[in-house]
């Protein structure tokens, strides 16, 4: 650490929570710290039918396996998957903070085996970048992506948690490869329970871990962007909606992959 650098420090002792409801609530979390952590979004019985259905899930071309297993689109492999894209206080959050016209970008399952290793620290996509100190305060950058990771394990220090710098996505840049903090913030864990949903902002800083146990992390994303962001459906040009999955969807659920209403540039 450079000299004169202050000591990593944490902002939080532990990550604050917000009831699905309370949907203000979480806006305003996304604007202050970046995500909002929301407790018990998924029953038990959700979680354990979640994962059994990743057991099932079979690798297509876009997939990959191994230490880590990623399984891209799986709305799109069965209707069971439907309802984890417009769940109640995610869905609401996604539509407050990116537009009542947001969409899907995309949906994987991930399975993280014993010997799993995470990625650094990284933001998914910055949409503008500002010179030092960061963005001005009092000024307000909207969210145009968005993740939920919906926990479908219980999330100990030492099942790779995802860890996050709260505020970081004021830094108006991405991380450098040596920056291990932000501001002093170090990046915290997201300790939390089977069922519960981390929804961040694309410009967030953050990180996985690698796993030390010798259990097999579960997690389902769902990726939201604003109406005029591109959806990230492999294998793209040859890209097909099974006619079965949208037959099952509702109308919420249609306009989440992408049935919108006629605009300027349709």
């Amino acid at each position: 650490m450079p000299a004169g650098e202050p000591a990593p420090r944490p902002h939080y002792d532990r990550l604050p929570t917000y009831h699905p409801a309370d949907v203000d609530g979480t806006a305003a979390a996304l604007d202050e710290d970046g995500f909002a952590l929301i407790p018990e979004v998924l029953t038990l019985d959700e979680v354990a039918a979640c994962r059994a259905r990743i057991d099932a899930l079979r690798p297509l071309p876009w997939d990959f396996t191994g230490p880590t297993d990623h399984y891209k689109n799986v709305f799109n492999r069965d209707p069971f998957w439907l309802p984890y894209l417009d769940r109640p206080g995610v869905v609401d959050l996604a539509e407050a903070v990116l537009g009542e016209n947001c969409h899907v970008i995309g949906q994987t399952a991930w399975r993280s085996h014993p010997d799993h290793r995470g990625v650094g620290l990284h933001l998914d996509y910055l949409p503008m970048t500002w010179p030092e100190p960061g963005v001005p305060d009092g000024v307000r950058v909207p969210v145009f992506l968005a993740t939920a990771h919906v926990y479908l394990s219980p999330q100990p220090a030492e099942l790779c948690p995802t860890h996050v710098i709260p505020g970081s996505h004021r830094a108006g840049r991405r991380p450098a490869r040596w920056e291990t903090h932000w501001r002093g913030r170090a990046p915290q864990p997201v300790l939390c329970g089977a069922g519960d949903v981390l929804f961040f902002r694309s410009d967030l800083w953050h990180s996985g871990s690698d796993n030390r146990t010798d259990q097999t992390r579960y997690l389902l994303q769902v990726h939201y962007g604003r109406r005029e962001m591109a959806q990230h459906f492999a294998p793209f040009l040859a890209w097909r909606f099974d006619p079965a999955v949208l037959a099952a969807c509702n109308p919420r659920q249609l306009r989440l992959l992408g049935d919108h209403p006629q605009g300027a540039y349709d």
